[in-house]
């Protein structure tokens, strides 16, 4: 689901000109990544928690799973957020801890929580999401049907991919493409 949202947001959002031809100062799209269940806390929830920079987070969690430690995952989801809106600066027994173990909150998450994990409720998501990202469109003056970005990125691709196939790089591109060109043809080559 998170690569379905990468895709769908950032390709569609991930823009810095409105369809008038202005240049736009904000964040257009967010960045998306995401892991089932403890592999997040284990990846990037420390960032989220004590990081520099503030990241809203949406959490999704479904009450009836068939693994059982579907609770388990509950349980971290809803710890989750309570630690992201609230911190903790005190310890088991109410000490101050030190500037390092403190988790400031005031973290930004919403949490989405459903019965199961169904063909309904899954389109409901993905719907909500579609939603969101054509709404954020229209408020930012984007379109979001247009991705020039990945256009050019496919020609691009191809004009190098048959350049490297022929052995023929134009001397016209930039000293670092043509450098990381023929190290990669020398070292497919065969050549140390």
């Amino acid at each position: 689901f998170p690569a379905h949202l990468q895709q769908l947001e950032c390709e569609s959002n991930g823009k810095s000109v409105t369809r008038k031809g202005d240049r736009i100062t904000q964040r257009t799209s967010p960045v998306i990544f995401g892991e089932p269940g403890t592999n997040s806390q284990h990846s990037f929830f420390q960032m989220l928690h004590q990081g520099t920079e503030t990241i809203p987070v949406d959490l999704i969690g479904f009450a009836r799973l068939s693994d059982e430690t579907s609770q388990e995952l509950i349980a971290n989801l809803i710890a989750q957020a309570e630690t992201l809106a609230f911190g903790q600066d005190t310890d088991e027994k109410g000490s101050p801890l030190l500037p390092h173990k403190i988790l400031p909150g005031d973290k930004p998450s919403t949490v989405i929580l459903a019965p199961d994990l169904s063909p309904s409720i899954l389109g409901q998501l993905v719907a909500l999401y579609e939603h969101r990202t054509v709404a954020a469109g229209v408020v930012l003056g984007i379109n979001p049907f247009d991705q020039w970005g990945v256009e050019f990125g496919k020609q691009a691709a191809k004009e190098i991919a048959n350049e490297l196939q022929s052995s023929k790089i134009d001397t016209n591109r930039d000293d670092s493409t043509q450098t990381l060109m023929k190290r990669y043809s020398h070292w497919r080559d065969g050549k140390p």
